[in-house]
């Protein structure tokens, strides 16, 4: 118990330690060779990018460090100050994050100096590799105890790849520990107090730097809230029912369209195309694009398909139905976006990025050992979310973890300032979200944009009502008097 308390003092206290030892920045340009393309792109940018040590393990601040990469775009204008970056994830590299979302990056960033950063263990930012095979996590249970066994058997074979190839780092990953090297990051630009936008798990990221740092930010955004009191292994446990849904509010949508995409005529003819491809993977795989298609991936496919109201989303997600559908009578070739997700999703490309994402969530919160737990709770919850409770609530590689967390999991209760942009419908982080965080961070503000299916929204959505009041507050200063719509 003492040395949790020690260590949940830490964030306040190990900063002063940096302040005396801060370094200049050597800047340079991005592109660490021809073939960087990322580097390329922020180079034409006109961004600079740099390295900075932070300490593997902020219990021994003298001892091994690892490095932090970062980029920086001036300020165009009239400055205020220094904007850090997070796209989320967990486990999201965010170097040229600035370069992200044009429309509304270009105006802030006359502002601002536009900070990207490659979180610890991701990107750039001595990076961690599993060495996975594809990226299995999160993969549904399935239907029977079969094909639940084969998720198990692939999350524990997660955890003991990254034991073996990552296991030296392990204990050094989690949400704490990134908060604390932003506050390095924040003394090494020479910033008072600096200013954060964070989407997803750069809402929970932002929120514990809040809670470890009071008094260093300026403006902060946290687009997509995530619910600090959860957020952990089992974060996708509650998402089965919004995810069920949003399914039935694309099913509609391609009803009315059903003259194009020919999945039914009407909601419950659409439901029952995808019911059938369900049917079917219980006991025959679907080939695709030369992939195979079964009961651990076909919930995901979903998942990372039909989340986004919007027109061109919603055809896509159609069209990719359409394929599984077509493939239920033989081998089916794949327009080229399907054939590229099964590519990334079936093969080693997302290791790196599933490695650092899942060091992360387990790290930050104990998960339960036993995988009966989680086959009962798909059990209780499969007739209310048939589609959707195989994958939201199986097991991870949590389960398997070889460490646990090397503290207790932060409580956010301050009265910090901070802005909290929320989708009415975001079929990632529940709506519900924004009103925990809300109360957490006593003098934050919720602005909800109404009837919303999509998971991020300033600079995503196209809802200019949104963008505006953003922008306003970020160049302002000024959060809204009370929370607000649009």
């Amino acid at each position: 118990m003492k040395l949790l308390l020690a260590l949940a003092l830490l964030g306040a206290s190990t900063s002063t330690t940096a302040v005396a030892q801060a370094t200049p920045i050597g800047w340079h340009q991005c592109a660490l060779n021809a073939n960087d393309a990322e580097g390329k792109a922020l180079d034409e940018a006109g961004a600079q990018c740099a390295e900075l040590e932070v300490p593997l393990d902020y219990t021994r601040p003298n001892g091994p460090k690892i490095t932090l990469a970062m980029s920086r775009i001036k300020a165009t204008g009239d400055r205020i100050g220094a904007l850090v970056l997070n796209n989320g994830g967990p486990g999201g590299p965010s170097l040229s994050a600035a370069l992200d979302r044009p429309d509304v990056m270009g105006t802030v960033g006359q502002r601002y100096d536009l900070i990207g950063l490659d979180p610890r263990s991701v990107g750039r930012s001595t990076p961690i590799d599993c060495k996975l095979p594809f990226a299995g996590w999160p993969w549904a249970g399935g239907s029977t105890r079969a094909s639940y066994a084969e998720s198990v058997a692939i999350q524990a074979d997660v955890a003991k790849r990254c034991t073996q190839n990552a296991g030296s780092m392990l204990q050094y990953i989690n949400t704490r520990n990134t908060a604390r090297d932003m506050d390095q990051v924040r003394v090494a630009l020479g910033e008072q107090k600096i200013s954060y936008l964070g989407y997803s798990y750069g809402s929970y990221l932002g929120a514990v730097y809040l809670q470890l740092f009071p008094g260093r930010t300026d403006r902060v955004v946290l687009d997509g809230p995530v619910n600090p009191q959860t957020f952990g292994p089992r974060l996708l446990q509650g998402n089965g029912a919004v995810n069920e849904d949003n399914l039935r509010a694309w099913a509609s949508w391609t009803a009315a369209r059903n003259s194009t995409y020919q999945l039914g005529a009407t909601t419950r003819e659409v439901l029952a195309s995808i019911d059938r491809v369900y049917r079917h993977v219980r006991t025959t795989e679907l080939e695709i694009g030369g992939h195979k298609v079964g009961e651990g991936l076909l919930p995901m496919l979903l998942f990372v398909s039909i989340n986004d109201d919007r027109e061109t989303p919603r055809a896509d997600a159609a069209v990719l139905v359409q394929s599984l559908v077509k493939a239920i009578d033989g081998p089916v070739e794949p327009r080229a976006d399907l054939g590229e997700l099964l590519d990334v999703i079936l093969s080693p490309t997302m290791s790196q990025t599933i490695s650092a994402q899942t060091a992360i969530v387990c790290g930050d919160r104990a998960a339960p050992r036993d995988p009966q737990v989680y086959w009962r709770d798909i059990q209780t919850h499969r007739s209310r979310e048939p589609h959707y409770a195989p994958l939201t609530r199986s097991i991870s590689p949590c389960a398997f973890w070889p460490v646990q967390p090397q503290e207790a999991p932060t409580k956010i209760a301050n009265s910090e300032h901070a802005l909290i942009v929320a989708a009415e419908y975001d079929p990632r982080t529940l709506y519900a979200n924004a009103a925990t965080l809300r109360k957490s961070i006593s003098n934050s503000r919720v602005l909800t944009v109404q009837n919303a299916r999509k998971h991020g929204i300033f600079g995503e959505y196209g809802n200019t009502c949104a963008d505006q009041k953003v922008t306003s507050y970020l160049i302002s200063g000024n959060l809204p008097a009370m929370d607000e719509s649009c």
